[in-house]
């Protein structure tokens, strides 16, 4: 898994969501329409959430005929469906998941300065919470963490 604080190239990042997601929408006999491509692309475009009004203006600078707020919605619910992205509700906006195709629950680096958010997976997290809701008879159908502070690069600009 790519590291989102440490430069790498995001083309890559991009390129690989891509063809997950036209590997796994194979699989399951779904429709990977151009622009439920294209919207995807657009969360990855970086590792920084992007809300969907921020997906319609980049759709309508791209696009000739601009897409209307109901389809991009549409769009982001197949691709959180299939688990090809994530909503981040703290942010009220979009992010590639890291891992498609697998069940899991999510954890996310949110830096309040300059956006860069890091999905990862930590077991202790995960075994943390269900023994918290299990202790209270609750089962755990879905969870995501949503951790915000500063990545390292920016902590490391502010001591400096």
């Amino acid at each position: 898994m790519t590291n989102a604080y440490h430069p790498h190239n995001h083309k890559h990042c991009i390129e690989e969501a891509l063809q997950e997601a036209r590997s796994l929408c194979k699989d399951k006999g779904a429709r990977l329409t151009p622009l439920r491509e294209k919207v995807l692309e657009l969360v990855w475009q970086s590792h920084s959430p992007i809300g969907a009004y921020d997906v319609l203006a980049e759709l309508g600078r791209l696009e000739e005929r601009a897409a209307q707020p109901p389809t991009v919605y549409r769009a982001l619910d197949f691709l959180m469906e299939h688990g090809l992205i994530h909503r981040l509700s703290s942010l009220n906006a979009f992010i590639g998941c890291s891992h498609p195709g697998e069940q899991h629950n999510s954890c996310f680096l949110i830096c309040e300065k300059c956006r860069v958010t890091q999905e990862i997976e930590h077991l202790g997290i995960e075994a943390s919470l269900k023994d918290c809701a299990q202790s209270q008879g609750f089962q755990i159908k879905d969870s995501s963490v949503e951790l915000s502070g500063l990545c390292p690069n920016c902590l490391g600009a502010d001591t400096e």
